[in-house]
């Protein structure tokens, strides 16, 4: 990709790659075609598809993105061999504009995986360069752990891969060890003294582990960095990867001090990262930077007060910008399609006819328990909607709950498996104990509970609860998540999610499948 304007800042979108390397963020084929429209729609200006090599459905889904691409260069990654960069190559060649990325870890501890010498390494460097640029004229090389390589072996090693055809070089701070000012000094000593260094463009991909991505990002970006890696909400394997959404809104809100641009719509940001969080199954906390449920609420009656008389005292950006709008339907058990199908277009959704009458008959059930159906009720709704595995083998029915302070907790659940009702009653430690107790008696299976978290999705007693949990078995990890007025109910979908999740993760989709055994095959 040639670069033109010394102030435009290329956006590399890596959420289908190292965000999907956050245990249990693992997206199925047609969730990361949705997620990679979205992105093209957005206007990112890369997008790294996945690690083609990994898996015959990873390889799937990068080429199948690459084909559906209509303006973003379609990236994957491969580690510094022949074998990865022919496949890599092979999945995204039919790109309108491919790319591919290959890395290997130049640091003293990474170079030890190997076992290679200094001189090894640097071979291997320019032969897997050249190779890679033998196939594709858009060759991107990550030096992984640059931020703790020597020097002189970086500075040798970056000089090698620009000789042998690279054409965008990224500094990795891999484990989040930098901090802004050695960034920022960093690129800025790789482009005064590697030659041919103004020839390519730099990037940088920074780790979280410290708190100081986006600001590790945003001063690179000073020292002539032009293409930032992020991911939608920061998404990514540890603490997560710099934010997309916070890199695009601090250059447009701070132009006057960080005179560089993107080519992001930022009135897509909230979309997308409602979608994102919903599959991946990591939801987004309230005080996140710019998408989360607090980043423009005011509680204080100071910040009220100034907020009636002028939004701009308390507020740096509208809600606006990032798609977040404000509309006076108020939403209940009397409004019509017309109504549901605006309001849902004013938060980003559009559907089809027979979207929307799915979308219909479970607001209209919503709406008979609440007296009023907020917005953030409406995107747990279409977040439950659009949750699907694909081959789901185990749904919920019917569950009717015993529980307090002296009756025996019991759960009367009826799941339908492989498309037979199977019905059982199981005891617990309180409700959905008792409610999991009874999944496990009727699906047997030797999963771990992880994690198990509610959220309130709107405020008032007749809130819905939108429940997260995460299993775990055999180093396969998989979320799930269901809202519900009735918290045992929404815990039930989210468990029951997670299982068929899992149980794809497992290659156990099939009825007669042995969800005991061991020897799983890895379906992506």
């Amino acid at each position: 990709m040639t670069q033109t304007d010394p102030n435009r800042v290329l956006i590399f979108d890596t959420t289908l790659r190292d965000g999907e390397q956050s245990p249990g963020a693992t997206m199925t084929h047609e969730e990361k075609l949705e997620i990679a429209q979205l992105l093209d729609e957005m206007g990112v200006d890369i997008i790294e598809a996945g690690f083609p090599i990994a898996s015959e459905g990873d390889f799937a889904a990068v080429s199948e993105i690459a084909k559906q691409s209509q303006n973003a260069t379609i990236c994957g990654l491969a580690r510094a061999n022949f074998k990865d960069i022919d496949r890599c190559w092979e999945a995204v060649k039919h790109a309108r504009s491919p790319r591919i990325h290959t890395f290997i870890g130049t640091s003293p501890l990474h170079r030890a995986i190997p076992d290679l010498t200094m001189d090894e390494m640097a071979d291997r460097i320019h032969d897997t360069v050249t190779h890679a640029r033998n196939l594709c004229d858009n060759v991107q090389w990550s030096p992984m752990d640059a931020t703790r390589t020597e020097w002189d072996y970086l500075k040798r090693v970056v000089g090698i891969a620009i000789n042998a055809g690279a054409t965008t070089i990224n500094i990795p701070d891999t484990v989040g060890y930098t901090a802004p000012e050695e960034s920022a000094d960093l690129i800025r000593q790789l482009i005064a003294e590697v030659p041919g260094a103004e020839d390519v463009i730099f990037a940088t991909h920074c780790h979280n582990d410290l708190g100081m991505a986006t600001a590790n990002s945003l001063a690179a970006v000073a020292g002539g960095a032009r293409q930032i890696e992020c991911t939608i909400n920061g998404l990514g394997e540890r603490a997560g990867n710099t934010a997309l959404e916070e890199i695009v809104m601090a250059l447009k809100v701070r132009h006057d001090i960080m005179p560089w641009s993107t080519g992001v719509d930022t009135t897509r940001i909230m979309n997308i990262s409602r979608r994102v969080a919903t599959v991946s199954g990591f939801a987004v906390q309230y005080n996140k930077a710019i998408v989360g449920k607090n980043a423009f609420a005011h509680e204080s009656g100071i910040h009220q007060d100034g907020m009636l008389k002028n939004a701009e005292t308390f507020e740096i950006m509208r809600p606006a910008d990032v798609g977040l709008t404000e509309t006076n339907i108020v939403m209940g058990k009397h409004s019509g399609r017309a109504a549901l199908r605006s309001k849902l277009n004013n938060l980003g959704y559009e559907l089809a006819d027979n979207q929307l009458n799915d979308m219909f008959v479970r607001f209209k059930a919503l709406a008979d328990r609440k007296k009023e159906v907020f917005d953030e009720d409406l995107v747990a709704l279409m977040r439950d909607t659009a949750v699907e595995v694909g081959n789901e083998r185990i749904q919920v029915k019917f569950l009717r709950v015993i529980c307090g302070t002296e009756a025996p907790q019991s759960a009367d659940l009826t799941l339908t498996i492989d498309g037979k009702d199977e019905q059982v009653t199981a005891t617990g430690d309180g409700p959905v104990d008792a409610t999991f107790n009874a999944v496990k008696k009727l699906f047997p299976h030797e999963a771990h509970l992880q994690l198990y978290q509610i959220n309130a999705v709107t405020e008032g007693t007749d809130a819905q609860a939108t429940v997260h949990v995460r299993l775990e078995q055999d180093g396969r990890i998989a979320t799930g998540q269901s809202s519900d007025t009735d918290t045992v109910v929404a815990s039930a979908k989210a468990y029951v999610t997670a299982l068929n999740r899992l149980l794809v993760r497992l290659g156990k989709t099939a009825p007669d499948a042995d969800v005991k055994g061991i020897s799983y095959k890895d379906v992506g």
